[in-house]
């Protein structure tokens, strides 16, 4: 009899763990009860965090075996992937259970290079839609790519299979400029309202091309992070490595758009950014669906009251900044990148200007 499928929420979970009824639990194996206090079924928590936690508290001491590809992505999402930032976290998790689908049973010393290619070729063919295509198979290779760079840190095999031997295309990057007048124009948007809506993503925009930070760090200032010195600010990709700070200096124009931003607020909160009751736009799991949505609003807005006729993404305003930094160096630096190629490669959007011979 073949084992039972499993329900979709639950895919993308290690083996035998589901949801039930908003709680994560784990299916002891048989025999094993002892260990999970008598129990058949053990209730890990309530969040994907507090469940991770549990397990690896539970299983750190006792035996394990890892001869597959499944449980070696079960061991790195259980271990690796709750100490990245939450959005990246979210989109670990279910590029682990694509990834599952297809290697879970192959043993770590059968897989070879090719077997990473024939995976790909096979993503990039589907029907295009999300989650499916160039992109998306470069980055689940990537997660692979790195839970075997885990599992020979682990001991579990002596080299890499695929390291520096494949080499997968992910999609072009956006090439689309936003023009100085594009921006005075969302920037001369009439609000309907003088606090929230347009008004903040008005605030935010003026913040970004200021300081060239990212859409999550924005929103995730705090009262506290507007200190005598500037704007302190955790760049949200290195949070839980290097837990970078910055401070971004006071000039006269900073303080301004910051008194600016919270002059909007719809209502009081420790957030620069917030929603009418006063919470973070920022979700646990590293997404801003509210704020999402204030941004596509807006965007409608421009396209029907401006002579703006294309939309624009709040990343295309990060490459903005860095397109008119006046070097590669300084935008390198706007832009929190620690690797110059990204910058050049991905945010330095404008022509490069170049004098004819005499």
């Amino acid at each position: 009899m073949s084992p039972r499928k499993r329900l979709p929420e639950n895919r993308p979970l290690p083996a035998r763990w589901k949801i039930n009824h908003g709680a994560y639990y784990y299916l002891v194996p048989p025999g094993q009860e002892a260990r999970w206090d008598g129990k058949k079924w053990f209730r890990l928590g309530t969040t994907l965090k507090e469940a991770h936690k549990a397990f690896s508290e539970r299983i750190k001491d006792g035996p394990g075996t890892v001869s597959t590809i499944g449980q070696l992505l079960d061991r790195y999402l259980i271990e690796v992937v709750p100490q990245k930032a939450p959005k990246t976290a979210t989109e670990n998790t279910k590029q682990i259970a694509t990834l599952r689908a297809v290697f879970a049973d192959i043993q770590l010393e059968d897989l070879e290079p090719q077997h990473v290619y024939q995976y790909a070729d096979k993503r990039k063919s589907k029907k295009p839609s999300r989650g499916s295509g160039k992109t998306a198979a470069k980055r689940e290779i990537e997660v692979l790519s790195h839970a075997f760079t885990k599992a020979v840190e682990w001991g579990l095999l002596k080299a890499h299979p695929f390291k520096g031997e494949v080499r997968i295309a992910g999609a072009k990057p956006r090439t689309r400029y936003v023009e100085d007048w594009e921006l005075v124009e969302a920037l001369a948007i009439k609000p309907l309202r003088k606090k929230g809506g347009a008004a903040v993503v008005q605030a935010l925009l003026r913040l970004k091309i200021l300081t060239g930070l990212r859409q999550r760090d924005l929103l995730m200032i705090t009262a506290s992070d507007i200190k005598d010195d500037g704007l302190h600010v955790t760049i949200s990709k290195t949070r839980n490595s290097t837990g970078k700070r910055v401070i971004y200096e006071w000039t006269p124009e900073l303080r301004s758009e910051i008194d600016q931003a919270i002059s909007v607020r719809p209502a009081l909160s420790p957030f620069l950014f917030c929603d009418r009751t006063g919470r973070g736009y920022v979700r646990d799991d590293g997404t801003a669906p509210g704020w999402n949505n204030i941004w596509q609003n807006f965007m409608e807005k421009l396209l029907t009251e401006s002579k703006v006729s294309e939309r624009f993404t709040e990343h295309d305003m990060r490459a903005k900044v860095g397109s008119d930094a006046e070097n590669l160096e300084r935008a390198r630096q706007l832009l929190g990148h620690a690797d110059a190629r990204m910058t050049e490669r991905v945010y330095r959007r404008k022509p490069e200007r170049i004098k004819p011979t005499k």
